[in-house]
């Protein structure tokens, strides 16, 4: 069963990372969702796929009532992002996911309509949760059309999506970056292929950097914090990635 940890909590502002489940079947990618409470509202990122549904569902449990979540962030469109929507809709009519205006005609094929779904703009905007607000921040073609990551200026926390993620081998399961050298050799085969812009990649780098974040965090793999923050983002900033890089090797 995933299990759920708390990474931040100040009063009743808290963060709690879904992650780690040694059960889940090995055909199926290996997803974190996090969620963010303030001020008894409950805001839930990437849900996931509903094949994990199960799993999500009975960790939420263990921290709260996984019926009290009224808000769902997809950073994207893709299956291991937000398949779930319609079983969260089973559970709760009433809630609403917030996800790029790009895919708010698609995502309804996993379920939902123009009434659950909360388009936002390419620019961004500003998410209510409690008496704060969480910021959405412009990832667009890293690596979906419609991307977008999700900033708390309180708790100085990121929440990336794709980007940072890393393909875990099954004895390395930390929740945090332990030793960056070692751990970004797991992400770097996954940001050549799937990140598939340089300008936006610069782009994003740049806004990063200027923010202030405590931790970074990531859909896949572990959680980067402290100083390892910077180091990825500089680690990123100089990847070759996109379709120059496989034309350069053969493979296209």
């Amino acid at each position: 069963m995933k299990t759920a940890t708390t990474i931040y909590q100040e009063g009743n502002h808290r963060w709690v990372v879904i992650a780690r489940d040694p059960a889940k079947p090995g055909f199926v990618i290996d997803t974190n969702e996090y969620l963010i409470s303030r001020d008894g509202d409950n805001l839930l990122t990437d849900p996931g796929g509903s094949e994990i549904f199960p799993a999500v569902f009975a960790a939420l449990s263990t921290v709260t009532d996984p019926m009290s979540i009224n808000s769902l962030f997809a950073s994207h469109q893709d299956p291991d992002i937000i398949s779930s929507l319609g079983l969260w809709l089973d559970c709760n009519p009433k809630i609403r996911c917030h996800v790029s205006r790009l895919w708010s005609s698609f995502i309804p094929h996993f379920g939902g309509d123009d009434h659950s779904l909360q388009a936002i703009p390419d620019e961004g905007q500003h998410i209510a949760l409690g008496l704060g607000q969480l910021h959405t921040i412009p990832a667009h073609y890293l690596h979906s059309s419609g991307n977008l990551h999700l900033y708390d200026p309180d708790a100085r926390i990121l929440f990336s999506g794709d980007v940072g993620a890393a393909l875990l081998p099954e004895d390395e399961d930390a929740l945090f970056v332990r030793n960056f050298d070692q751990h970004i050799r797991h992400a770097e085969g996954f940001h050549r292929r799937w990140m598939g812009s340089t300008e936006a990649k610069l782009d994003w780098c740049e806004r990063a950097a200027r923010m202030k974040i405590d931790m970074l965090c990531p859909q896949h793999g572990a959680i980067y914090q402290g100083d390892d923050v910077m180091r990825f983002i500089n680690w990123f900033a100089e990847l070759p990635i996109g379709l120059s890089t496989f034309r350069h090797r053969g493979t296209l």
